[in-house]
């Protein structure tokens, strides 16, 4: 059971945490102001799903073998990075289906439009796979979880559990908001093909970056 006396602390520390601007965050901007505010709430739910295998694994001590196993952690972030890369090269081409829907007639320009839009399950994959990937997340829960937990309470790893379904919660309200607000805004820009052009490239310079972040982990660790 929680201790309870511990608990306003952790809703205020989870709560700046949340807000504080991070990976999937900018993950969640980038693809709720290309394709929209539904996308935006897929994105975050598909992280939501992602965090509670974290949660889960932090709770039953991965997060101690990633620690302790330096290689794991590398091959982790390896793959992360090339994913989000992959997803960069892949949304910086599409690139090619906007000029080709500048050529299209008014009328043929909707229909393409939803032909170029991913299945809602696959954009609820990605982001679960971009948030999985991201080991930095099981090692953060590891680091931060057991400092608000009472071993007087009983066992750790279901105070473990309860204290991340809450930072999971917070964290799904939080990043819902951002995917509507981003999705909208990115509506309004889509109108005009340029700043369809524009938001594109945004997107993938995006993805592009949190996979260069993940992958300078990489090469420092070397």
């Amino acid at each position: 059971m929680l201790d309870l006396t511990l608990l306003p602390a952790y809703l205020v520390a989870v709560t700046l945490v949340t807000i504080a601007p991070g990976p999937d965050a900018a993950y969640i901007v980038a693809v709720a102001v290309e394709r929209g505010p539904r996308a935006g709430l897929l994105s975050a739910t598909g992280m939501a799903l992602g965090m509670a295998v974290h949660v889960t694994a932090a709770a039953l001590g991965l997060a101690v073998l990633l620690q302790s196993t330096p290689l794991a952690l590398m091959a982790l972030e390896l793959a992360g990075g090339l994913y989000l890369g992959g997803l960069a090269v892949s949304t910086l081409r599409a690139l090619r289906t906007l000029r080709t829907l500048r050529t299209l007639p008014t009328a043929r320009k909707p229909l393409a439009r939803a032909a170029a839009t991913p299945p809602d399950r696959d954009i609820l994959r990605r982001a679960v796979v971009t948030n999985l990937l991201n080991p930095k997340t099981v090692l953060f829960f590891a680091a931060f979880l057991p400092r608000f937990t009472n071993p007087d309470r009983g066992a750790l790893w279901p105070q473990l559990l309860t204290l991340g379904l809450i930072f999971l919660v917070v964290g799904l309200v939080w990043d819902s908001a951002i995917g509507l607000c981003a999705g909208r805004l990115g509506q309004g820009l889509l109108r005009g093909p340029t700043a369809a052009t524009a938001v594109n490239v945004a997107a993938g310079l995006t993805f592009a970056t949190l996979a260069g972040l993940l992958l300078k982990d990489v090469v420092t660790a070397l």
